[in-house]
């Protein structure tokens, strides 16, 4: 039996569709319907049948997937035992939130670097939303995000590393201004500066505005943490973050803490990985140190 059979089959699992696998893979369509042929051909069993317009997995298709998981995660720890993973060698993709890479994950990377000099890292910044979904698909092998996105299920397995207050903030001449953010019905002109609409904390904020039915002027969106603090600082609006990516303005004076009605608000850090992913050294190493972030 082909390997490369059962890694298109855990693609087309993993993609939804025979296209979206060939896309993945770099295959021609055909090559896709031929290796699927071919393996249903040798396991005596149909593997998927055309409803409508779209292929799904028949009975028999669903109790492969366990089956093949467990041949191309014993098929990746050989790989592993040959690039010798006791000095750590290898790769690792790992899909951040922005906050924890900008703040809480230097001195983690410091530290892997340091145990793992010949590993390589690659590491994306990304929506904690999107993060869950690649974890879910197998693309990362890691991701450090916030539990709050939901939809976690048996299909990851997870490490809390923290809990973290979120704090809403401004200049000190904004508060002077608007230092109301408790009585309800209110119209506040000034802007939210914040990420974009699937960002953790924005939802949260949010959801405090609508319960208190408090109205903000507008809402500027950014990807940066560092811009928005900056335009917070110069008095162009407010924002609300973890309270330990802005710190240091706290301590300074440059930002001040608005108070809210929320009681005690609070984002949990998590590094996860997908349940059927074999948890190579190189990866415990990771989870390892992320269990020293504070």
């Amino acid at each position: 039996m082909e390997l490369k059979y059962l890694y298109t089959f855990q693609t087309i699992v993993e993609e939804g569709s025979f296209s979206k696998a060939a896309e993945k893979l770099n295959y021609t369509q055909s090559t896709i319907t031929f290796q699927i042929g071919q393996l249903e051909q040798e396991l005596s069993a149909k593997l998927f049948e055309k409803i409508g317009r779209r292929m799904v997995l028949t009975k028999a298709g669903e109790q492969l997937i366990p089956y093949v998981n467990d041949v191309l995660n014993s098929v990746e720890r050989m790989h592993c035992f040959e690039s010798d993973l006791s000095s750590y060698q290898g790769s690792l993709h790992i899909g951040v939130g922005e906050t924890l890479l900008c703040y809480k994950l230097p001195s983690v990377l410091k530290d892997f670097c340091k145990r793992a000099p010949k590993a390589r890292l690659f590491l994306h910044s990304m929506n904690c939303y999107d993060i869950r979904n690649e974890l879910l698909r197998g693309t990362l092998d890691l991701g450090l995000f916030y539990e709050e996105v939901g939809g976690l299920g048996s299909n990851l397995t997870i490490h809390p590393f923290g809990s973290y207050p979120v704090v809403l903030v401004a200049s000190p001449d904004i508060k002077a201004q608007y230092p109301d953010f408790i009585t309800p019905n209110q119209q506040i002109s000034i802007p939210f500066i914040i990420n974009e609409p699937t960002c953790i904390f924005r939802q949260i904020f949010e959801q405090y505005l609508r319960d208190k039915s408090i109205v903000l002027d507008h809402t500027i969106e950014l990807w940066s943490i560092p811009t928005i603090k900056n335009l917070v600082r110069n008095n162009v609006g407010i924002t609300f973050l973890p309270r330990f990516s802005v710190e240091e303005e706290l301590k300074l004076g440059s930002l001040v803490e608005i108070p809210t009605d929320m009681s005690n608000p609070c984002i949990t850090a998590v590094c996860g990985k997908h349940a059927n992913k074999w948890q190579s050294p190189l990866m415990e190493l990771f989870v390892e140190l992320c269990t020293t972030i504070v």
